[in-house]
C-alpha cells in the first residue's frame, strides 16, 4: 500500500482516480485547488498524480515549485498531445505522464511501476572517486553534497554505474528507469539525462558521457 496524492481542479477525476488506486490498497488523497496543494506537506506522500491544466495555478509551474521538496515520484495527466508539451513538464522534474483519457488498467500498471522501483532494496553504495550513490538511501553525492536529482534521474544513473562503461540506448535507459509500458519517448529520456548532467556538472563532477548514435554510459 502507497500513500499517493492527487491533484487536479475536477472533482470527477480525482473520484476516479481514488476509486481506481483504492482497488490496489492504495491510501488515495484528493486536493482540486494546486495553490493549496503547494502548502501541503508533501513528502508524506509515496507518489503524486498532478493534472497540467489548471486555474491559478498550472501543474508545470506547481512542480517546478515542490520538486526539490518532494523526492517521490510525479506522474502528469495531460489533455495536451504535444510530445514537446511532455517533454517540458519531464524537464520541470515530473518522472513520467499519463495522457488524458486514460484506461484504468493503463493508470495501475504505471503507478505499480514507479512504486516497485520505489521501493526495491538496495543495500550498498557505488564510489567513484568524487561520486558516490547511496543506494539505500537513493541518492548520489559529489564530494559529499547531494545531487538534486529526481527519482528518475536518479534511477538512470546507478542503472548506468551499475553497468560502468557499457553503453545503453535511450530506449534501454527508458524501460530500465519507466518500465515497458511508460508513455515517455525517446526525447524525454534524453531530457532527463540532459537535466541529471546539468546537475551533476554543477558540483564539478560529470560521469556520465554520450556516445554519438548509440545512447549513454558511466565514463568514471
Amino acid at each position: 500500500m502507497a500513500r499517493i496524492l492527487t491533484i487536479d481542479d475536477e472533482r470527477a477525476i480525482l473520484d476516479a482516480l481514488a476509486r481506481v488506486l483504492r482497488r490496489d490498497g492504495h491510501e488515495v488523497e484528493g486536493c482540486d485547488d494546486p495553490l493549496r496543494a503547494k502548502k501541503m506537506d508533501l513528502a508524506r506522500f509515496d507518489l503524486i498524480i498532478c493534472d497540467v491544466m489548471m486555474p491559478g495555478l498550472d501543474g508545470f509551474e506547481l512542480v517546478r515549485a515542490i520538486r526539490d521538496e518532494v523526492d517521490a515520484p510525479i506522474i502528469f495527466l495531460t489533455a495536451k498531445v504535444s510530445e514537446e508539451d511532455a517533454v517540458v513538464g519531464l524537464g520541470l522534474g515530473a518522472d513520467d505522464y499519463l495522457r488524458k483519457p486514460f484506461g484504468n488498467a493503463e493508470l495501475r500498471a504505471k503507478v505499480a511501476a514507479h512504486l516497485r522501483r520505489e521501493h526495491r532494496q538496495r543495500t550498498h553504495a557505488l564510489s567513484f572517486g568524487a561520486v558516490r550513490l547511496d543506494m539505500g538511501a537513493k541518492e548520489l553525492s559529489v564530494n559529499g553534497e547531494r545531487a538534486p536529482l529526481t527519482p528518475t534521474e536518479y534511477e538512470i544513473c546507478e542503472f548506468l554505474a551499475r553497468r560502468r562503461g557499457q553503453v545503453f540506448s535511450r530506449a534501454q535507459l527508458r524501460e530500465a528507469a519507466l518500465g515497458w509500458d511508460s508513455a515517455s519517448d525517446d526525447a524525454a529520456v534524453s531530457m532527463h539525462v540532459s537535466r541529471a548532467r546539468a546537475k551533476l556538472r554543477a558540483l564539478g563532477a560529470d560521469p556520465v558521457a554520450t556516445v554519438w548514435g548509440m545512447g549513454y554510459k558511466w565514463q568514471l
